[in-house]
Formats: C-alpha cells, structure tokens, sequence
C-alpha cells in the first residue's frame, strides 16, 4: 500500500515529512512543475501505446484480408510487412526484431572453435583469429553478443572441425523473444528518397 502524506506535508526522497511551511517556495514550484510534466508524459505514453496496438491490429486485419484472396490462413505471428501507398509517397514498415540467446550446445561450439585455434598455431590469419576470440568475449554485465558469435558463420573456413563447431553453434541459437517495431515513411518530393516521420520524443 503506499503511504498517505498528511496535509499540509510533503515528503522527500526517503519518505520523511516535512511541513510545507519549512520547504522552500522554489522547491515546492519544482516538485509542482515536474509533476504536472510526470502527468501529460504518462497521458501521451499511453495514447503512443494505444495508437501503436490499434494500428499493429489494423495491419494484421489487412493482412488477413489480404491472405484471404488466396484462401490462405495465416497462423502464428506475422512477419515483416511492408505497405505503400497507391501513389508511393507513404510507406509503413513492421519489422520483426528477434533477441536470440544460446543453450548449452554453445559451450560445445566453443570447444571445437578452441581446439581449430590451437591445431592452427601460428600459421592462422591474425585478423580471423582476432575476430574468432573477440567473438566470444563478454560484455560488463556478463553477456555475451549473439551477433559477433553469428558472424564466425560468415567466415570462409574449410576445416572439417570448424565445420563441426558452427553446426554446433547453428543447433545452440535459441530465439528468447520477438519485438515488432512499426516504422512509417515519407517520400521526399519526387525524389527516391524516404524520410521517418518520427515517433519518439528524442527524434522530434
């Protein structure tokens, strides 16, 4: 439950009371204008939310529809969608952004890659085995980047090991959750070019 202040009372930081007649009238102006700011912010977060699930729901209705010309039936969750505009001047994009993380078999890919690097020696390529020991090192929080260890894949290796440890590390992703993000664009002018029409309050 969260404590009443007593008239006539305001509270601090830690909770102590402190009569209002004792608090500076600058600091009681302060704590009022941050307040009534706190308010509108939460009131524009919501209808931002709002706005954001009526429109992701109106895209998946249209999809739907749209599916439906094929006698398709579309189950699960939607992927990437584009929309243009007739006349190509808007497009909305909704992206999905997957958060992958790794199961135990990852300790297994990082073996097989340990010993690859040890059979290699000297005779390796500085900047592969740079990249390949950058890719499994961890950041301040203690996590590791799923991207960096992805990117071992791309590397051109004919090594029957190394083949042995990204089939390894292939069989170890693990999607841990899906974000959609919707994105919505303006051409400018005639041009090719697209501009955002910003949405978050640090681009506006």
């Amino acid at each position: 439950m969260m404590n009443t202040v007593p008239e006539g009372y305001m509270a601090d930081a830690k909770g102590r009371l402190t009569p209002i007649t004792r608090i500076k009238p600058i600091d009681i102006e302060r704590d009022s204008l941050v307040q009534e700011i706190v308010g509108r912010a939460k009131l524009q977060s919501d209808a931002l939310a709002s706005f954001k699930k009526a429109i992701f729901d109106d895209i998946d209705a249209f999809v739907e529809l749209s599916a439906e010309r094929y006698g398709a039936k579309l189950g699960g969750n939607k992927g990437n969608v584009q929309l243009t505009s007739y006349d190509g001047k808007y497009k909305v994009l909704v992206a999905i952004q997957d958060t992958l993380t790794f199961d135990e078999g990852l300790q297994a890919a990082k073996a097989l890659v340990d010993e690859c690097i040890h059979e290699w020696g000297q005779g390796a390529d500085s900047r592969i085995m740079s990249l390949i020991s950058d890719a499994f090192q961890v950041d301040k929080a203690g996590s590791i980047n799923a991207g960096r260890i992805l990117s071992l894949r791309r590397l051109n290796i004919e090594d029957a090991k190394w083949r042995d440890a990204m089939d390894a590390l292939n069989d170890a992703v693990r999607v841990q959750y899906s974000k959609r993000h919707l994105r919505v664009y303006e051409r400018v002018g005639e041009t090719e070019r697209y501009e955002p029409v910003v949405l978050d309050l640090a681009g506006v």
